[in-house]
């Protein structure tokens, strides 16, 4: 499968090194560094190229970018019409967590995002332990969810997660993706290793509240 990955910082770079050693064709765009961004490309095997490029490119579409950029960095890559894409980011700004009135962060960015066939995934966890946690196998997998209105876009980003070396658990539509939002806190899924039983035991107990 083609990725373009829009934001090959932490997150997405991770997120571009375990989809290239899994064989999916990667292009990585937007770094403050280009000649990083050419690095990251070269030692997976991939490409570099701007925001658009990775859009055309891609079938799925990864954007991981700060909470604070994504209106600008949405213009600059252009239509996102009919393409996978899997959101990253969390709703922090420039002063620390935002209220976005009672939506989740998937609400708004699925607004922002017109025409995508809109998920949301790999924001639970730092990079830092994603890069160590994947592949773990048996008992020790780590869960990896996944929220979204396109069934058909979640059965693929669940094999992208699962191709990443995840258990993908789907939380449900955009509107109950709450728990996998920042902060951390109480009830709450973000910032905390899950595995797949006490996942699949939690998401059943949101679906009966």
């Amino acid at each position: 499968m083609r990725i373009g990955v829009i934001g090959a910082g932490r997150i997405g770079g991770n997120a571009a090194r375990l989809f290239a050693k899994a064989g999916h064709e990667v292009l990585v765009s937007f770094s403050r560094d280009q000649c990083k961004l050419e690095a990251l490309a070269a030692e997976i095997g991939g490409r570099a190229g701007t925001p658009r490029e990775a859009v055309q490119f891609a079938q799925v579409v990864m954007l991981s970018v700060s909470w604070t950029l994504i209106d600008d960095v949405v213009a600059e890559a252009g239509p996102f019409e009919g393409k996978v894409l899997i959101d990253t980011t969390n709703q922090f700004g420039r002063e620390g967590w935002e209220d976005l009135g009672g939506r989740t962060a998937a609400q708004v960015n699925a607004a922002r995002l017109p025409g995508a066939r809109y998920t949301k995934a790999f924001n639970t966890l730092t990079s830092g332990f994603q890069a160590e946690a994947a592949g773990r196998t048996g008992p020790d997998r780590v869960v990896m969810f996944l929220c979204g209105d396109d069934e058909e876009a979640k059965r693929i980003v669940s094999g992208l997660i699962d191709d990443a070396g995840f258990t993908p658990v789907d939380m449900g539509t955009i509107a109950d993706a709450a728990p996998m939002e920042a902060p951390r806190r109480e009830g709450a899924v973000y910032g905390e290793e899950v595995h797949e039983q006490e996942a699949r035991d939690f998401v059943a107990r949101l679906s009966s509240s």
